[in-house]
C-alpha cells in the first residue's frame, strides 16, 4: 500500500537537509536539474536508510513540472512539497534566474496545488532579497498573483527583455515568490491543504557561499556583522522551519512567509542607532 511522499524539488544544502529531516518513513522524491547532484544525493540518502526516488527536473518547463507532480501522486499520497530549487545572481545571468525563480516556483505552486493530498502541505523556499526590495504596485502585484503562471514572464515588469541585472531580476523573483505563495493559498486550501514561503539570510550552502566570493561578498558580510546572531545559517536552521511549516504545529498558518535570517532583515530596517 502506498503511504507518504515527500517531495523536494532542488537537492542542494538545503534540500538535502529537509529531505534528511522529513524523509524518515516516507517515499522521499527528490527533483533537480543537475543529474550529477541528484545522484549523489540520492544515493547518499538511499545509504542511510531513506527510501528515495530520483527525477530529473526542469522547473522552468510546464510539461516538466507537470510531469513531476503527476509522478509524485503515482508514488502515494503528497503530503509534503518543498521547493528549494533556484539561481542566484552569482550563478546565473538574468533571464536564468526570473526563469527558475520566478517562472519556476509559480509552475510548481500550480501543479503541486492540483495533487497536494488533504491535510498536506508544502514551503517554498524564497529569500530575505524579497524583502529588501522596493514594494510593488498594487497593479504590479495583482498581476504576479494572478497571471498564469505560464504567462507570467510577458508581463512587461518581469520580461528578461526588460530586466537585464541578474540582482534585480534576483529581488524581483523573490519578491514574486511571497506574491505567489499568498494567492496559492486558496487554491491549495480548497484542498484541504497549506503552502508558505521561507525566506532565508544568508546562509552556508554551495550557493551562499559562492555568493560571498563575489562582488557582493563584502556587502553582505557587513549585513552578517550587524545583525543579531552574527552568523552564517546553516542548513539545518532552515530544515528546522520547514520542518515547523509543513508539520502539525503549524495548522494554522497558510499564505505567509517566515524569514530565518538571524535578524539582519530587523537590523537593516532599524537602522543605526542615533547618539
Amino acid at each position: 500500500m502506498a503511504g507518504e511522499v515527500l517531495t523536494v524539488l532542488g537537492v542542494g544544502g538545503m534540500g538535502q537537509a529537509i529531505a534528511e529531516r522529513l524523509g524518515a518513513g516516507k517515499t522521499v522524491l527528490l527533483a533537480d536539474n543537475n543529474a550529477a547532484t541528484l545522484g549523489s544525493v540520492a544515493e547518499a540518502l538511499s545509504d542511510a536508510g531513506y527510501h528515495v526516488e530520483s527525477r530529473q527536473v526542469d522547473v522552468s518547463s510546464p510539461d516538466s513540472v507537470r510531469a513531476l507532480a503527476e509522478h509524485a501522486a503515482s508514488l502515494g499520497a503528497v503530503t509534503q512539497v518543498a521547493h528549494t530549487a533556484g539561481l542566484s545572481p552569482a550563478q546565473a545571468p538574468a533571464a536564468a534566474i526570473l526563469a527558475v525563480d520566478l517562472l519556476g516556483t509559480a509552475l510548481v505552486l500550480e501543479e503541486f496545488g492540483d495533487i497536494i493530498a488533504p491535510g498536506g502541505a508544502g514551503v517554498v523556499v524564497a529569500s530575505m532579497a524579497g524583502h529588501m526590495f522596493p514594494a510593488l504596485s498594487a497593479e504590479h502585484e495583482r498581476a504576479l498573483a494572478h497571471t498564469p503562471g505560464r504567462d507570467l514572464l510577458s508581463l512587461d515588469f518581469v520580461n528578461p527583455e526588460n530586466i537585464t541585472e541578474p540582482g534585480i531580476a534576483y529581488g524581483i523573483a523573490k519578491q514574486a515568490n511571497h506574491v505567489r505563495v499568498r494567492a496559492a493559498s486558496a487554491q491549495w486550501g480548497r484542498r484541504g491543504a497549506r503552502i508558505n514561503s521561507i525566506s532565508p539570510g544568508i546562509i552556508s550552502t554551495p550557493m551562499g557561499r559562492q555568493e560571498l566570493a563575489s562582488p557582493v561578498g563584502d556587502g553582505m558580510r557587513a549585513m552578517l556583522a550587524m545583525s543579531a546572531t552574527g552568523r552564517l545559517g546553516t542548513p539545518g536552521d532552515i530544515a528546522a522551519a520547514a520542518a515547523f511549516l509543513l508539520g502539525p504545529d503549524a495548522s494554522f498558518i497558510t499564505g505567509t512567509d517566515l524569514l530565518v535570517d538571524g535578524g539582519v532583515i530587523a537590523a537593516v530596517k532599524a537602522g543605526s542607532p542615533q547618539g
